[in-house]
């Protein structure tokens, strides 16, 4: 039974965006032609493949046994025309998409942005809102090249390596009457900031305090290290941030100053994550190891 590729490409995009209308818009191609592709689909399947619930197209179970397949042979025919033509970043017109959240945004891009400009002039970068619920699901439509992220749990189909190594430090106001170290009943004593898009929970450094029987005074949650930084600055709280970050907010903020942790966290190294499917990719490879080997200031 002969059947049009290009009808596993709509299905695919059917099934990663949920929507006849987001699936065209990823395809460039008008709603009417994904629902006559879906419909020529459904014939040659005898199934009906995806079943509206509310807002959403919801996928049969058959829909659910093809698409490992379908993405499968999908990657193949995308790897052979990379192979077919290799890859070269200096003459490669191409956009990675990479998700991320701002404190690691502001660590790797300015280095990226230089050192890749030195390599391949017509690559483009564009940095999107990290979701990691969704981490796993855009890595896998392809809606994201790359994800960087704190170490994670990840199905057998997320290949990730560590990209940047870091840890926590802490943030507070110069005094010329501290000397620099603090104790842990320092820190204990002392008010502090929690950056997090939550407005409730513990952090990864409350979690530690926790284990050791302490726990910290909390005056003030916000969504983003800049900000709470400023706060820092005018304040006497504190802020318990990652290091790379703080050593560039230290460097525009003359009046703070960075002090290590008087106790031991969990690691917030950042790792990358891509889809097994891309895993032969020649661009994909070409720009792991690129974001391998950048040097970070």
């Amino acid at each position: 039974m002969k059947i049009d590729l290009n009808l596993f490409t709509v299905f695919e995009a059917i099934y990663s965006e949920g929507s006849l209308t987001r699936a065209a818009a990823r395809l460039n191609l008008t709603q009417p032609a994904i629902s006559h592709a879906l419909g020529r689909l459904r014939d040659r399947l005898d199934d009906p493949l995806f079943i509206r619930h509310g807002h959403k197209m919801r996928p049969t179970p058959l829909a659910q046994n093809l698409l490992p397949e379908i993405q499968s042979a999908l990657a193949q025919l995308n790897q052979a025309m990379q192979h077919a033509h290799g890859f070269d970043p200096t003459q490669a017109n191409k956009t990675f998409t990479l998700a991320m959240r701002d404190v690691i945004e502001a660590t790797l891009l300015p280095p990226l942005v230089k050192q890749i400009n030195d390599i391949g002039p017509n690559i483009a970068v564009a940095s999107v809102t990290m979701e990691r619920k969704s981490l796993d699901a855009k890595l896998a439509s392809g809606e994201w090249d790359f994800a960087l992220d704190v170490l994670r749990p990840s199905p057998a189909s997320i290949k990730q390596q560590k990209l940047i190594e870091d840890e926590l430090v802490v943030l507070r106001r110069a005094n010329g009457n501290q000397s620099g170290e603090m104790s842990q009943d320092d820190y204990l004593n002392a008010q502090h900031i929690v950056v997090s898009s939550r407005p409730s929970g513990p952090s990864l450094v409350d979690y530690a305090l926790s284990a050791l029987g302490l726990k910290r005074d909390i005056a003030l949650r916000c969504q983003h290290y800049f900000a709470a930084s400023q706060v820092v600055a005018s304040s006497d709280l504190w802020l318990t941030m990652p290091k790379r970050y703080g050593q560039l907010l230290a460097e525009r903020f003359s009046d703070i100053e960075l002090i290590d942790l008087p106790f031991a966290t969990s690691s917030v190294d950042v790792y990358l994550y891509w889809h097994a499917t891309h895993d032969n990719d020649a661009s994909s490879k070409w720009f792991r190891n690129f974001l391998q080997n950048i040097e970070l200031s």
